[in-house]
């Protein structure tokens, strides 16, 4: 009866002692405990979560020294004039500087596929330096105030 005693005060100390200990326990007591709400505050600094770029593309200043120096998506269609039976472009550079195309004419990343009198077709060739399988079409078009 000696041997029993000791297990049986033990029994009755497991009872006493609350069942929901250990971290299981507490990840139960924290999931019925309310949310708290979280907010972050710059304070003035700039905020860590936002995309620095905002969806801009990095690029490096390049120096044009021809058409052959420019993109397609960089041309603006400044008018298009017929000289000598044959169409001409003047297109206008980023710095407002105009230039001149002809049918044929290649460019960074394509050439000039064909001038009309109200439009010209340019024809990519090359994405970022990277020949295309199949070339991509672009007409730009002068608008009714710049004829």
């Amino acid at each position: 009866m000696r041997n029993f005693r000791p297990i049986v005060v033990a029994a009755l100390l497991a009872a006493s002692v609350p069942a929901r200990t250990g971290p299981l326990a507490a990840t139960q007591a924290a999931s019925q405990a309310p949310a708290q709400v979280v907010s972050y505050d710059p304070a003035g600094r700039r905020d860590p979560f936002k995309n620095l770029l905002a969806g801009k593309d990095l690029t490096e200043r390049r120096v044009i020294t021809g058409l052959s120096d420019l993109l397609i998506d960089e041309i603006t269609i400044i008018g298009l004039v017929k000289a000598g039976g044959r169409f001409e472009a003047v297109i206008g550079l980023n710095s407002g500087f105009p230039m001149t195309a002809h049918e044929g004419d290649r460019l960074a990343d394509g050439y000039v596929l064909s001038i009309q009198d109200k439009e010209i077709v340019l024809r990519k060739t090359k994405e970022r330096g990277i020949p295309l399988l199949k070339p991509k079409d672009i007409v730009k078009e002068i608008t009714p105030e710049e004829r």
